[in-house]
This record gives C-alpha cells, sequence and structure tokens, in this order.
C-alpha cells in the first residue's frame, strides 16, 4: 500500500514518515526571504512591504469574493446565525434546551385544547376533508383577521364562505361584488388581493393551492410570511412558525425582550423563537395556541398572568416577582445574575438604560412599544347631492373611486381635495358635481357638519355639504362611474365606513330625521374616538407580519 501516511496535520497536509513537515519548509522559506530582504536597500525593502501588503489585502478580497460566490451549507448558515447571536445578546433571551421547550409546547397545547374559542374558520377547517378547500376557509380567515378584531370578522366570514365556499366560486365573482360584502371591514386591499390569488390558483395553478409556506408566499399575491405560515401549518400540517401582534407580545414576555420592535434583531429574533415552539406533530395548533393565548390571556393592558398555562416559564413574570421581592425588603432594583447579562456591552434585545423597569406596569413593560409616526393630515369637501324627486323614489348621487390607490374601487359621494378653511372649497366641490351631474345651482350648496376619520396612515377631515335638486328635471343620464342610488342601496353599497358617517351627519340634518338615534356616534372634532385595535397596523412591532402582512405590514386603509 506504499508508504506509511500521517495523520492530518496542523495545516491539513499528508506526508510521508521521514520527508520534512511542510510547517518546517514553510519556516525555512520564511527565514530565507527576510535574509534576503535585509540585504536589499531601503527602497527595495519599501518597495516589498507595499507588495506584500497589497498582496495580503488582495488575498482577504479574495477570500471575501469566495465567501459570497461559495454556497454555504446548513451547519456553516446555523454556525454563522449562532455566532452573530451570541455576539448580540446572552442566552437569557433564548430557550434552555429543548427540554424547557417541549415543557412550553406541552403546557400551551394542553391548555389550548381545554380552553380554546368555538370559531367559525376552525369548525371549517378542522371538518373539512379536501385540503384545496381547507386552506382557502384558512386562507380567508387570516385575511380577514389582519388587523381586525375576532368579533367583528366572524359575521363577514360566516356571509362570505355562504356567498363564496370554494375558490372557484370567489374567482368568478366580480370586484364590485367583493367589495360591497367586505364594505365596512377596512383594508380593502385585501379583499381584491385576496380574489386575484383565488383567479390565479384557477386559472394557472390547476385549483390547487401551493402546499408549502414557500411557495404559497412565492405565487398568491397579498400572501406574506405570516399568511403563508398560518395557511401551510393549520391546513397541510407543515411545521412553519408564525408571529402576528399577539405571539410577539407572548414571546417578548415570556423572553423578557425589551428590544426596539422596528429592528431588524427584534424581528429575526422571534420568528426564531417562533419556528422554534411549533409543535411538528400539531403544527396548526401550536401557533393558533400561542394566538389564542395572546388574544385571550396574554394582552396588551390587562394580562391574566395567573390563567397563563406557561407563566412558569415566563421571565417578565419573574422579573415582577423580584422586583416585589426587593420592594418588601427596601432594597434598590437591580438585575440579577439570572438575568441578561451579555459577555460585552449592551444587550441588544434587552430595553436600553434610558427606558427603565416602571414596576407599575409589571409584565406589560414587554413589549417596548413602537415609535409611531403620527398620521399625516389632510382635508377634504364633500356633498351629499340628492334628487328628493326621482322617479322611484329619492336618489343619491355616489361615484367610483379609481382601480388603485386609497379604497380602491369603492364608491362615495363626489369629493375634492381642499385646503383647510380654503376659500376655493365650495367653487372646487361644485365643478365636481357638475362634472358628473350637469349644470347646478351654486346657491343652494349647504356646508352641513364635518366628519373626522383616521386610516392607518391619514387622518382625513371631511367637510360635509348637501345640495337637493328641488324643482329640477330629474336627471337621468349619468357619465360611467357614476350612479343614483336610493337610500336602502347605498346601504348595501361597496361604501367605505367614512362614506357611511358623511352620510349620518346628512341625514341628522334632514327636516324629520331624529336626532337621538341610537347608531354609534359621527366622528366629530368633539367627539371623535380613537381608532380602535381594529384599524390599527400589526407594525406596532415590524417594519414586517406580524403577519403578518402581516404581516409585517399594508398602506391601504379601512
Amino acid at each position: 500500500m506504499g508508504a506509511a501516511r500521517r495523520a492530518r496535520g496542523p495545516i491539513g497536509w499528508r506526508h510521508a514518515v521521514g520527508a520534512t513537515p511542510p510547517e518546517r519548509v514553510v519556516s525555512r522559506a520564511r527565514e530565507t526571504e527576510r535574509e534576503a530582504i535585509m540585504k536589499k536597500p531601503r527602497t527595495a525593502l519599501r518597495s516589498h512591504h507595499r507588495k506584500q501588503a497589497s498582496h495580503q489585502e488582495g488575498k482577504k478580497k479574495c477570500v471575501l469574493s469566495s465567501s459570497r460566490v461559495k454556497p454555504s451549507t446548513p451547519n456553516d448558515l446555523a454556525r454563522r446565525q449562532e455566532e452573530v447571536v451570541l455576539q448580540a445578546f446572552s442566552p437569557y433571551h433564548l430557550f434552555r434546551d429543548t427540554a424547557e421547550v417541549t415543557v412550553f409546547r406541552e403546557k400551551l397545547l394542553s391548555w389550548y385544547d381545554r380552553e380554546k374559542r368555538d370559531l367559525p374558520w376552525r369548525r371549517r377547517a378542522e371538518g373539512e376533508v379536501d385540503l384545496d378547500r381547507r386552506a382557502y376557509a384558512v386562507w380567508v380567515s387570516e385575511v380577514m383577521l389582519q388587523q381586525t378584531q375576532v368579533a367583528t370578522v366572524i359575521d363577514y366570514y360566516t356571509r362570505w364562505m355562504q356567498k363564496w365556499p370554494t375558490l372557484q366560486d370567489l374567482a368568478s365573482a366580480s370586484l364590485e361584488e367583493v367589495n360591497q360584502l367586505w364594505a365596512g371591514l377596512g383594508y380593502y386591499s385585501r379583499a381584491r388581493r385576496l380574489q386575484e390569488g383565488a383567479r390565479k390558483v384557477v386559472e394557472e395553478l390547476g385549483g390547487h393551492v401551493p402546499r408549502t409556506a414557500e411557495t404559497l408566499q412565492q405565487l398568491l399575491p397579498g400572501v406574506g410570511r405570516y399568511t403563508a405560515g398560518a395557511i401551510a401549518s393549520i391546513a397541510f400540517g407543515q411545521a412553519a412558525g408564525v408571529v402576528d401582534g399577539n405571539i410577539v407580545r407572548v414571546l417578548c414576555r415570556v423572553r423578557a425582550i425589551g428590544a426596539d420592535p422596528s429592528s431588524t434583531l427584534f424581528s429575526q429574533h422571534l420568528w426564531s423563537l417562533a419556528q422554534q415552539l411549533v409543535d411538528p406533530a400539531r403544527p396548526g395548533d401550536s401557533n393558533q395556541a400561542a394566538m389564542e393565548l395572546g388574544a385571550t390571556v396574554c394582552t396588551p393592558q390587562h394580562p391574566r398572568c395567573s390563567q397563563c398555562p406557561v407563566q412558569s416559564l415566563c421571565r417578565a413574570h419573574w422579573r415582577v416577582e423580584r422586583e416585589q421581592r426587593l420592594a418588601l425588603q427596601n432594597l434598590p432594583g437591580s438585575p440579577d445574575v439570572e438575568e441578561c447579562a451579555p459577555s460585552t456591552g449592551q444587550c441588544q434585545l434587552c430595553a436600553p438604560p434610558t427606558e427603565p423597569w416602571d414596576q407599575t406596569l409589571g409584565v406589560t413593560n414587554f413589549p417596548r412599544k413602537a415609535s409611531r409616526r403620527p398620521p399625516r393630515e389632510e382635508c377634504s369637501a364633500v356633498c351629499v347631492l340628492e334628487q328628493p324627486r326621482a322617479r322611484g323614489g329619492p336618489r343619491i348621487l355616489l361615484v367610483q373611486r379609481p382601480s388603485s390607490g386609497l379604497l380602491a374601487g369603492l364608491w362615495e359621494f363626489p369629493c375634492v381635495t381642499a385646503e383647510p378653511s380654503g376659500p376655493c372649497e365650495r367653487e372646487a366641490l361644485l365643478g365636481e358635481l357638475q362634472r358628473w351631474a350637469g349644470p347646478l345651482p351654486a346657491t343652494h350648496l349647504r356646508h352641513v357638519g364635518q366628519v373626522v376619520h383616521t386610516f392607518s396612515h391619514i387622518k382625513l377631515t371631511y367637510q360635509v355639504y348637501s345640495l337637493a335638486l328641488d324643482g329640477q328635471t330629474p336627471v337621468t343620464v349619468t357619465p360611467p362611474g357614476a350612479r343614483w342610488l336610493t337610500r336602502e342601496e347605498f346601504h348595501t353599497a361597496a361604501v367605505s365606513t367614512a362614506m357611511k358617517k358623511v352620510f349620518r351627519v346628512y341625514e341628522g340634518q334632514q327636516p324629520g330625521t331624529r336626532k337621538g338615534s341610537k347608531r354609534s356616534p359621527v366622528s366629530t372634532p368633539s367627539s371623535r374616538k380613537r381608532p380602535g385595535p381594529g384599524q390599527q397596523v400589526l407594525d406596532n412591532f415590524f417594519r414586517p407580519h406580524l403577519p403578518t402582512d402581516a404581516p409585517h405590514l399594508n398602506s391601504t386603509a379601512q
């Protein structure tokens, strides 16, 4: 078999017994090189150093370049990610071992099996044998639940699935029908993209929904990382983690994460934890259990910690108990050895020193509140134009918005952008009305009130006007994009919540209208409320998801 071989040496070469070890050869060569250099004149020596430095820099660039080009193995990637993680924060924000992860899963799923809410999309998904229909049922629910409360979604979901029980039914519907059913749910681009996705599945994918989170996100419009993971885990049993606002809250408290929610490290770490906690045997239930915990127990303002199934694993709860003990002993609160202690510098997953622990908040110190840019303020003038004596009863004019942008494709009263208290507001609005309905009496245009409506990124103030075509020949011909509707038709049309508020102001100014109505109050400068949770973006925490999409996520609005 030839000469005996020695084991791999320090520099990775094999060589025969008795041969000069390569490290010695290198050493002698370096000595010879140094001797030759010492004999050179200074100018040559400086030139040599420049060449050597250039050579070393070239080697570095070559190494960097090759590291970019060569594909890394999963083990290499995992090792590098681990090194980055250990440099950024301490293991305090991780689960200690697989045993702790297993305990978390078992406690959470056991609680979920006992306490989960009976929701229509859960019943439909659990009872559906056909995978594509099951995926469609989950898909619709997840899209509706983005930025919207469960109580609001239930009725919309039930009516949607009754009208379009399959992907094929939705694909064949008109956008007008879709917007009409969605009206009032907000974030209308969700409905449009949902139908676009259904049409793609039917027309391009043979009627079959993609089976993995990766292909769902890649192939379907409007499906982001959160929605893809939810569909893949609940409908197809893929062990894909998800992160929405509820899960963000749970994970931040369980692992005491107080970092800036807009940071990349924050997002990456939460997705990593979510993936780690998914039970491969019950991935859909794992994700739904974590969301259920955040929605019903680990709530934003008033968490019910005594009912939490994972309280014993919650670092935020540990911190509360420790601070209470210190307070009883009149000792100053300070981190102990069990708390986060990174090897160097400030841990990037802890709250910064500028935001110390607030004992009055308890576990709601986590997650840290995201800095939110206030919505920009805009003004519009809008007019309810009515024909009181139209054939078949009084009718009001609606016009359709453009097919893209805010409230795309919805119907609204004619309106124009205006400056606050602008002098040309009435003239501009009258010109817009005449564009749709022909010559109109300017003297009849009457200001009746104001509506303030907050979208996800815009605070829009509507100056509401009315104009009644009394004693005029009824308008029977309208240009494309305009409709004359009865009041009953208006209430079932695809109009936004803002336009319904405008119409309530108009109705309140009409003779014989009762002002003591039990309807919800109109949002005016004196009575408007802050936007509810259903109107606020999931980007309290991400910038994209949670989900989410949300998803991490959308510039569209209600």
